[in-house]
């Protein structure tokens, strides 16, 4: 079928709620749901791609049992991370991701 595209449509979204993948909305995991965890401020985060950044870069420290990531698009979003890792490995793992991490 050369010469024919194939493109997928997305809905546009309103000023007012972002982009479809800067949802104010973010999916939280089975696990955050139940367990609580050391909750994190990160800056920088504008989308869903950076919000799977953070995940998996806290994700892969030793002693990480599950992050997760409330995004608010353009403010501080809130880093929960469950486990007993350092707060010093999880700062280094957000600002190696290129965010910011305000507060502990």
């Amino acid at each position: 079928m050369c010469g024919t595209e194939y493109r997928t449509e997305l809905p546009l979204a309103s000023a007012a709620t972002g982009c479809a993948c800067c949802s104010t909305e973010a999916s939280t995991p089975a696990a955050a749901a139940d367990a609580s965890g050391n909750e994190f401020a990160v800056e920088g985060l504008t989308c869903g791609h950076c919000v799977q950044t953070v995940q998996k870069a806290v994700s892969a420290l030793a002693g990480v049992e599950f992050a997760s990531v409330d995004l608010v698009p353009g403010g501080r979003s809130r880093l929960t991370v469950g486990g007993n890792a350092d707060s010093s490995a999880v700062r280094e793992a957000v600002t190696s991701a290129g965010y910011t991490l305000i507060s502990n």
